[in-house]
């Protein structure tokens, strides 16, 4: 098989997880490679410009902007772009990966999707000898706001906001985030998770499986977050590997859906 042939069917297949959010799908070998190559990359483009930021918000009366891509495994949340209350996604599950606590309880839920790649990312760093377990995954908008306004009445609500997001701006209200850390850390949510081997084998990986390091070191002028290397949000493998590798945020990746 030629290597042009090989990558266009590396090419289509990625292409393909992206905009169906699920697992490949085989191709028929009688069918001509390079149209549907073409055809993968003409609507990976109209993905990208259809989930472009521009495009997915509207500002109400009072000025507030809401998203409006809720289902988009790319959905944009952040300081500028907010949840309804209300949302809450219709296919949260609770991914089979050992979690930092026992019991039921809602933050143990991801969206399925999301669910299902985290799975793959927690056998693979089994695999490797690395020990992690899930701390928190799908918050609803209330716990949200219980979670802030505790920090806030600590810190003070501008400290507050740098480490945790208002209800309505936090990406666990998606059910497409998990935090995740270590023995080594105590399973704790501390930047010094970064610098131990598990942190490293998890930035090194973790877009392997469709997630990225949502809040990189050095990225807060641009996330509007602080450094948090034990919160991964999953986007696709796809796109998890281009930000990856050019060190975006989300953010500036999907601006180029223009």
């Amino acid at each position: 098989m030629s290597s042009f042939t090989r990558k266009s069917i590396i090419s289509t297949m990625l292409l393909g997880s992206v905009l169906a959010g699920t697992a490949f799908t085989a191709l028929p070998m009688n069918q001509p490679l390079i149209p549907v190559a073409s055809a993968a990359s003409s609507s990976f483009s109209q993905f990208l410009h259809d989930n472009a930021p521009s495009r997915t918000v509207t500002t109400n009366s009072k000025g507030v902007a809401t998203v409006t891509n809720l289902s988009s495994t790319v959905v944009l949340v952040n300081k500028k772009r907010n949840l309804p209350s209300t949302y809450e996604p219709n296919d949260l599950v609770v991914p089979n990966i050992p979690f930092s606590f026992s019991g039921s309880s809602p933050k143990k839920q991801m969206r399925k999707v999301a669910a299902s790649a985290i799975e793959k990312l927690f056998a693979a760093a089994k695999k490797d000898g690395i020990d992690i377990k899930a701390v928190s995954g799908y918050r609803s908008y209330a716990t949200q706001k219980s979670i802030f306004d505790r920090n806030a009445s600590i810190k003070g609500e501008a400290v507050a906001n740098k480490t945790s997001a208002r209800p309505g701006q936090s990406e666990h209200q998606t059910g497409l985030a998990m935090d995740i850390s270590s023995a080594s850390a105590g399973y704790d949510l501390q930047q010094s998770f970064g610098n131990t081997k598990e942190g490293k084998w998890l930035k090194a990986n973790a877009h392997k499986y469709g997630f990225i390091i949502r809040y990189g070191k050095d990225q807060e002028k641009l996330t509007g977050y602080s450094y948090e290397p034990w919160h991964v949000r999953y986007v696709g493998v796809y796109i998890a590997g281009e930000i990856t590798s050019q060190k975006l945020t989300l953010e500036q990746y999907l601006e180029r859906g223009k």
